[in-house]
């Protein structure tokens, strides 16, 4: 799927882009097509965030977290 993607540039980074361009030989659409999937390989894919040894521990009994009279003293 081709699509077309317009953007401004600041003075800075367009003397950047014009660089590249001459130092690598590419086209600017090239700069920014390797640009953007270099970008997306250094983030990574989205994973969600996880809380730190959730269902690492298995004590055995299904409703210790619900069961009030099992947290009874709980956190004293």
């Amino acid at each position: 799927m081709k699509s077309t993607v317009q953007a401004r540039l600041d003075r800075e980074t367009h003397k950047a882009l014009t660089q590249l361009v001459r130092r690598l030989g590419w086209s600017p659409s090239k700069v920014v097509r390797e640009a953007l999937q270099l970008l997306a390989v250094c983030q990574g894919g989205y994973t969600a965030k996880k809380i730190v040894g959730l269902g690492s521990f298995a004590s055995g009994i299904p409703d210790l977290g619900s069961n009030k009279s099992r947290l009874e003293g709980f956190g004293r």
